[in-house]
């Protein structure tokens, strides 16, 4: 989705962050600041770090090595070029830069988890993270480098040598450029990071946590257009809609999504002369899978979607970094930075966008084929035969089906050790994260080529007229898009659809009409 301005300000103390929050930092430019409560809590623990990093006893992540290197009693004299060893050396990430919104997202999560007091790091750090976002600036992150185990490593070590004034970030005109002088340029100083801030700054599942959160957001505004682009198939195939009655579904089979799909889908036909118009002479008994059953699918997306937000939720009321300082000031090792949670439900979604993808291609091969189209012509073409119609559209409609299927199979399931077998099973969820972001942009051009070929379809069945929901899609759609005719360069007019689906077209046009969806 593009990133638009707001005036939101989000504030961080201890008490965690919404999905809403994320998505606004992230695409919406949202201002970030610390309360007081954070600044104080910060203060509390860090001068329990300052009291163990003098203490004769190794403290682990305090004043000794890290990983594998963790035996190592590190003298007070090298500690600080420990800490900025210790992200020199992680930020090792390789491949093409990754989204804007993706390290905004990332390093807003990290801030959070500073913020809540339980990582021991001094707020001039929090606060210099801050201003970062505030500022705009975006480090360099790039594609590989992070096992999603002992967090995203490498990805949150590219963010934090930008704090150190190292590394690159991204120039105003888009250009990879060193980031000391942008700091310089928005009155930022560099922080000298000391004991436990480097460790902090880099132990979390920030990243994968941050993927997931728009990638839910994405998806459920997808699950909303694949019901209305299924109800267009359904009318431009003649279909019916009487199997999506309420007592249908929520009585007999009380799946909440496919409740909510049935109804969209109902309600998204309402009045539609197509549809009456063969009521009374229709033979077919039972319309295909792809139509009748399409409740079941979106529906079964909307549910895991649900899952997957409850995952989400209590991942961003979490403080993850190792080691932790406690409420009562014990410093603790822990586990928590396994990124499985999340990795888990990244690859749960993956499955989905590639199922619900699915069935949007094959309602789109029944609109093409004369044989099962009820009367359409062949391809949906002017003059078949001298015209191919929508016949390629379909064949880069399957071609993106393939590509989700293939992003389907799961990276959570491998496992590769490192650190010399300290950390010997990972949760690939950073991995998961980047197919899912690939997977979710492959679904929104899948459904816009479906948007195509039925919107398409309905023009063809005039004078019979649509619904006034599926009716206002189409006009808008014609905006950038024209109707049935003869062929033309398809290419701008799928870019035209796809846009028209990242832009919201689908929901705004029907709103905009004053009808109100379920």
């Amino acid at each position: 989705m593009t990133a638009t301005s707001t005036d939101r300000v989000v504030l961080l103390d201890d008490r965690g962050v919404t999905i809403d929050d994320v998505v606004a930092v992230a695409r919406g430019e949202a201002r970030v600041e610390l309360t007081r409560r954070a600044l104080e809590g910060m203060a509390i623990t860090r001068a329990r770090i300052d009291e163990l990093a003098h203490a004769s006893e190794p403290k682990y992540g305090i004043s000794t090595g890290f990983g594998a290197l963790a035996t190592r009693h590190i003298s007070p004299d090298l500690r600080t070029q420990l800490q900025r060893s210790l992200i020199r050396s992680h930020a090792a990430g390789m491949g093409e830069p990754v989204e804007r919104e993706v390290v905004r997202a990332l390093m807003f999560l990290r801030l959070k988890t500073l913020a809540s007091g339980r990582t021991g790091i001094r707020p001039v750090v929090a606060e210099t993270m801050t201003a970062l976002l505030n500022s705009g600036i975006t480090p360099v992150v790039r594609e590989f480098g992070s096992l999603g185990c002992s967090g995203d490593l490498a990805p949150l070590s590219h963010c934090a040598l930008v704090l150190m004034g190292e590394g690159h970030v991204w120039s105003a005109d888009g250009e990879i450029v060193e980031s000391a002088a942008v700091l310089a340029a928005q009155g930022i100083a560099p922080v000298v990071l000391e004991e436990k801030e480097g460790l902090a700054l880099i132990n979390g599942t920030d990243g994968m946590l941050g993927m997931l959160c728009l990638a839910i957001v994405d998806l459920e505004r997808l699950c909303d257009v694949a019901d209305v682009t299924a109800a267009m198939s359904v009318e431009a195939l003649l279909g019916t809609d009487r199997v999506f009655l309420p007592e249908l579904h929520e009585p007999l089979r009380p799946h909440p999504g496919q409740a909510r799909s049935a109804a969209r889908m109902l309600a998204t036909l309402a009045g539609s002369g197509i549809v009456a118009s063969h009521l009374e002479e229709d033979t077919r008994v039972q319309d295909a899978y792809s139509l009748r059953c399409a409740p079941q699918v979106a529906g079964a997306v909307r549910d895991t979607l649900a899952h997957a937000r409850l995952v989400a939720e209590r991942e961003l009321a979490a403080a993850v970094d190792n080691p932790v300082v406690l409420p009562d000031g014990r410093v603790e090792s822990n586990g928590n930075f396994h990124g499985a949670p999340v990795a888990y439900v990244l690859d749960f979604l993956a499955i989905v966008s590639a199922d619900l993808g699915s069935i949007a291609e094959r309602r789109t091969d029944r609109l093409l084929d004369k044989a099962r189209n009820h009367g359409l012509p062949p391809f949906l073409a002017d003059d078949p035969g001298v015209d191919s119609g929508l016949m390629i559209a379909q064949y880069t409609q399957a071609a993106l089906v393939s590509d989700n299927k293939r992003l389907a199979v799961p990276a959570s399931v491998d496992s590769i050790p490192s650190s010399a077998m300290q950390e010997d099973h990972v949760s690939m969820g950073w991995s998961a994260a980047r197919k899912l972001r690939h997977s979710v942009d492959n679904l929104r051009r899948i459904l816009a080529v479906e948007l195509l070929a039925s919107a398409r379809g309905i023009d063809l069945r005039a004078p019979l007229q649509p619904s006034p929901a599926t009716g206002a899609v189409v006009a808008a759609l014609r905006e950038t898009v024209p109707g049935p005719g003869t062929d033309r360069y398809l290419a701008p007019e799928l870019a035209a659809a796809y846009q028209f689906l990242l832009d919201d077209g689908v929901t705004t046009s029907i709103a905009a009409s004053g009808i109100a969806l379920p």
